[in-house]
């Protein structure tokens, strides 16, 4: 496997790669189809949206399970822990995501120009 710095945008992509690019997108984490579709600064603004979204929603439940395990050791009602770093994380998420599905779209859109532009070539038939 070779890396380049030479962004593959520039390199055609078929179809069921950006496929397989659409799916990580969309269904494991943002940002990491877009890399392994080449579009780097897509990929890693998208893959930090994400990570920083998932600490802050890990830090708001954090916050939520500490209170909670006070207000059982103290045996007193204790206030909950106010809610907008969980807020802030999922904006953070979402917006990762929502900017990942742009970039699988156009990355879907880029290889169906491709195959347009260029169709597949069959072998020339075997006559016997």
């Amino acid at each position: 496997m070779t890396t380049s710095l030479v962004p593959q945008s520039r390199k055609t992509i078929d179809r069921a790669k950006a496929l397989n690019c659409l799916l990580v997108n969309q269904f494991a984490t943002p940002g990491l189809g877009s890399l392994m579709a080449g579009r780097v600064l897509e990929g890693i603004v998208q893959l930090l949206l994400a990570v920083a979204g998932f600490c802050c929603v890990v830090g708001w439940f954090a916050q939520i399970v500490y209170a909670t395990y006070r207000q059982m050791n103290e045996h007193r009602p204790a206030s909950l822990p106010s809610s907008w770093l969980g807020k802030i994380g999922f904006i953070l998420f979402i917006a990762s995501w929502l900017l990942s599905w742009i970039t699988s779209l156009s990355v879907l859109r880029t290889a169906s120009k491709n195959e347009a532009a260029n169709p597949p070539k069959l072998p020339p038939p075997k006559i016997r």
